[in-house]
């Protein structure tokens, strides 16, 4: 498989340059499983970044909230999921679209 243009799957939001964002559509269609990606290269050193941003959930049905409460008290923390389902093409695409829009933004100026 390869990596398909328009990709199925991934849509591209916005492209500043030195930034390109991408909104990646999980396979069950609920927006709370859709992923934001950022793909961004630093002005000064021209190193690529890639940011997800996802909505995420938090297991309530295992644990009560006072010992959630208590997990973040004693830890700092408290652990969260967040997942996204892809068909094989899907895959290919979101890997393509990374690749290219890397490229793309270390190479701008």
């Amino acid at each position: 498989m390869k990596p398909e243009k328009p990709a199925a799957g991934i849509l591209k939001q916005a492209d500043y340059g030195n930034s390109i964002w991408y909104h990646i559509e999980c396979e069950c269609m609920a927006p709370d499983h859709a992923h934001t990606v950022e793909v961004e290269a630093d002005p000064e050193t021209r190193d690529v970044s890639v940011h997800i941003y996802t909505e995420v959930s938090t297991p309530f049905w295992l644990k009560s909230r006072w010992a959630m409460i208590w997990e973040i008290l004693t830890t700092g923390r408290v652990k969260h999921q967040a997942c996204i389902i892809l068909k094989g093409q899907a895959a290919y695409n979101y890997a393509g679209a990374l690749k290219d829009a890397a490229k793309q933004v270390k190479e701008s100026k």
